[in-house]
């Protein structure tokens, strides 16, 4: 396993390096730059040593770039993290229900129904929410973290977290005001990630159910629920956990055309303020961090999946 987990490691730092050459190329598309005066190589030296103390430089509206992720990257954090619980407590039952009924008609309905929603345009399905559940029915909010009229301190940048430690009167209309602010982005975020899991697990575990212990299992006389809690489920999670991990990375692409609609003030709606004012610094710190989150939720359930699936790391050894 450590073997395993250090060519893991190299990978994601050669990876991490090739990006930092991305994000210094852009730097010098700038003709004005002091890193366009510079030869490369000794440039690129001196960026990776400034973004290893995590200096990012300063915008154009001269605000140190490392203060304004503080403020937008714990708000997208909060939204993919919220909207990847969802899509796991949605997908997971009823990838295994589908795959258990395999062939059946509620396998089809299931089937039929995740592809739509596969195959629906997120920034469709976001403004049809905000039609019926926002405009229409008048149940949630259009946009924002939550009501500007609540006062809520930036300590962690979690608004959840942030909301439910606050003192004051208001301390509950607040939390509630943030919890109907999370809502529909995370139902509109978690949709494809939603599909994509419902696909995985179903396949996942109708292969588990073509085992031979699976029909020693029903031998036995062991219930559906038996079967699928001891058997089923124990044997068919951990196959699917890297690629999992892959919906949270996929996330963040979505985040950005999400918070744009719902007006969320995260760093996907920060990209694209900082490309329509061509402010290079700002994208290359942008490109720096989600690619940065990307690698390392792809590396963390490469390795999570790794240490509870032992024949990946077999299949692995038999390759070398």
């Amino acid at each position: 396993m450590l073997l395993y987990t250090l060519r893991r490691l190299n990978l994601f730092i050669i990876t991490l390096l090739i990006l930092t050459m991305v994000g210094f190329s852009l730097l010098r598309l700038e003709p004005d730059s002091a890193w366009s005066q510079m030869s490369y190589w000794s440039g690129w030296t001196t960026y990776v040593g400034e973004l290893m103390h995590l200096n990012f430089g300063i915008n154009k509206q001269g605000v140190a770039i490392i203060d304004e992720l503080g403020v937008v990257f714990p708000a997208t954090i909060e939204l993919c993290f919220i909207a990847f619980v969802i899509s796991l407590m949605i997908g997971i039952p009823i990838g295994t229900l589908a795959g258990m009924r395999q062939g059946k008609w509620i396998d089809t309905a299931i089937s039929f129904t995740s592809m739509s929603g596969y195959s629906a345009p997120i920034f469709w399905i976001a403004l049809l929410m905000i039609m019926a559940f926002s405009l229409h029915f008048e149940l949630f909010p259009v946009g924002g973290r939550y009501d500007l009229l609540y006062q809520i301190e930036h300590v962690t940048g979690f608004a959840l977290v942030d909301a439910f430690f606050a003192k004051g009167a208001y301390r509950a209309h607040a939390l509630q005001s943030v919890i109907e602010h999370l809502i529909l982005p995370c139902l509109v975020l978690a949709l494809a990630p939603t599909t994509q899991v419902i696909g995985l697990m179903r396949a996942s575990v109708a292969e588990v159910m073509g085992q031979n212990y699976i029909r020693a299992a029903r031998i036995k006389g062991l219930s559906n629920h038996e079967i699928v809690t001891q058997h089923v489920l124990r044997n068919a999670i951990p196959p699917i956990i890297p690629k999992i991990g892959i919906q949270l990375s996929s996330m963040l692409t979505l985040a950005i055309i999400t918070e744009s609609i719902f007006n969320w003030p995260g760093i996907g709606r920060w990209l694209l303020d900082a490309l329509s004012n061509r402010d290079y610094v700002s994208i290359q710190a942008g490109v720096i961090v989600v690619a940065t989150l990307v690698l390392t939720a792809n590396i963390v359930s490469d390795l999570f999946g790794a240490m509870v699936n032992p024949l990946v790391r077999k299949e692995w050894y038999a390759k070398r």
